[in-house]
């Protein structure tokens, strides 16, 4: 399924009937078994129905960061990022990709 970064951010845990997902590197995990953590109130839930790839690698919860851009992330940065992709491969299915 490919999804607008309009399409995407429905899918933000606010809507019960929906499932919640984050995209990292423009790929959409279904995050919805972790709703305690991405849905309304958890502790991530600021990358529900958003690509959050830019906070990912810089481990942050800083609104601006929350974004797909990853333009002048250190390498270090990078590797976090990569780190968290492999664990969301692990535990969350893939559902489809975040298109401009």
């Amino acid at each position: 399924m490919e999804f607008t970064a309009e399409q995407l951010s429905q899918y933000n845990g606010t809507d019960e009937s929906k499932p919640i997902y984050v995209a990292i590197k423009g790929r959409v995990f279904d995050v919805t078994t972790g709703k305690s953590f991405y849905g309304s109130g958890g502790d991530y839930s600021m990358f529900a129905g958003k690509d959050a790839s830019r906070a990912l690698g810089k481990m942050s919860k800083n609104e601006e960061d929350v974004s797909p851009s990853l333009e002048g992330l250190t390498e270090k940065e990078i590797n976090t990022l990569n780190d968290w992709e492999t664990k969301f491969e692990a535990k969350y299915p893939v559902v489809g990709r975040v298109v401009s």
